[in-house]
């Protein structure tokens, strides 16, 4: 095992990895198949074999219900990829335009449909709501304050994009208190920093991003071995953070993203393979969207499973179907909205809000 300098042993420059890319398509996948596994309960918990989801051996449902940990993962590429983008940037404003640009558009499109939607086929809290609960729960969620109000969360898996904007904010003001007056100025940024891990430990996976982004550290070992030892650091992740507290998967997660990002490691060059790529590079839509295509499946499970369908059949159909509609979903949304609204949104707005930078002037 061997340290492998990237881009002369310095900080990360920005450029493309394929393998962070691969990474995103696993995490997104996880994700998906944790609600292949939750969604057919039909939100009953406390029963055996709730909803239509068949009766599993103990050890499957352990492996398949940790694929909610993908979020760490997630963490753990923003770390990494943020601070470059900050010093890329050479602008807060520019900076968080583009976050706004990243995040926002998938995100509205979905909230919007959700809220016109949602009353109509009575989902969750729209059963008997009335309009100035229903404007506040809008509002609330449109700028992710929904915890700290304490109202229900509208889409499923928006819960951490408020720990990545609130990633955003802290590295980009604490980046900035540095730059401008050291790390005195800095430091009591710094310390909140340190508050929050400790109140909610997960966000630590973005330390581990943002080390090796630091750093030209990475943890090369080529070939099938490199690989195995990459699936082994990867699963050791996950079982850490279901068996016991996340700070013990930071070891874990610190060697897997390390073979990740090493050039020429088993594992990156797995990660590295077309499919998985193109699964990475519509992760953000596949992330957000596969609730929406799986609630309906879920409804038609839960009622065929009533009428005496066998629960094997639903499911092997819930979960074949749902992978293929998630993933049609998320291209199309990928195309439509990240890509070619994105594109109509930037050229609209960005004009309005900064000058023309000068010809010589590098953004």
């Amino acid at each position: 095992m061997t340290g492998v300098p990237h881009h002369q042993g310095g900080a990360y420059d920005g450029s493309f990895v394929p393998s962070v890319q691969g990474l995103r398509g696993i995490a997104a996948l996880s994700v998906l198949m944790d609600h292949f596994y939750d969604m057919p309960k039909g939100g009953m918990y406390d029963i055996a074999n709730p909803g239509f989801l068949p009766p599993l051996w103990p050890w499957l449902q352990s492996v398949i219900n940790v694929g909610g940990h993908g979020v760490e993962l997630f963490f753990m590429i923003s770390g990494f990829l943020i601070p470059a983008s900050l010093v890329r940037h050479g602008s807060l404003p520019r900076f968080f335009f583009d976050r706004v640009l990243r995040i926002m558009p998938v995100f509205v499109v979905l909230h919007i449909a959700l809220f016109a939607i949602g009353p109509i086929v009575a989902y969750k809290f729209f059963r008997g709501i009335d309009l100035t609960s229903y404007l506040t729960i809008f509002a609330a969620n449109l700028f992710f304050v929904q915890d700290a109000l304490g109202l229900p969360i509208a889409q499923q898996n928006a819960w951490t994009l408020t720990y990545e904007w609130a990633f955003y904010i802290w590295f980009a003001a604490t980046f900035s208190m540095l730059r401008v007056g050291g790390k005195m100025l800095a430091a009591p940024l710094i310390l909140l920093g340190v508050a929050c891990l400790l109140h909610w430990p997960i966000t630590a996976f973005f330390c581990i991003g943002m080390l090796f982004s630091a750093t030209g550290f990475r943890i090369s070992i080529p070939g099938r071995l490199g690989l195995i030892a990459g699936l082994a650091c990867g699963a050791a992740m996950y079982a850490s953070l279901v068996l016991f507290h996340p700070f013990v998967g930071l070891v874990p997660g610190f060697l897997l993203f390390g073979m990740v990002l090493a050039p020429g490691s088993g594992l990156g060059k797995a990660l590295s393979a077309p499919a998985l790529q193109y699964v990475g590079k519509i992760s953000y839509s596949l992330y957000l969207v596969h609730p929406f295509v799986l609630f309906p499946l879920q409804v038609i499970g839960l009622k065929l499973v009533a009428v005496g369908v066998d629960r094997w059949l639903l499911w092997a159909a819930f979960i074949g179907l749902g992978l293929v509609m998630s993933l049609v979903a998320s291209a199309i949304s990928h195309e439509l909205i990240e890509v070619r609204l994105r594109r109509l949104l930037d050229g609209a707005i960005r004009g309005m809000v900064f000058r023309p930078l000068k010809i010589g002037q590098s953004v």
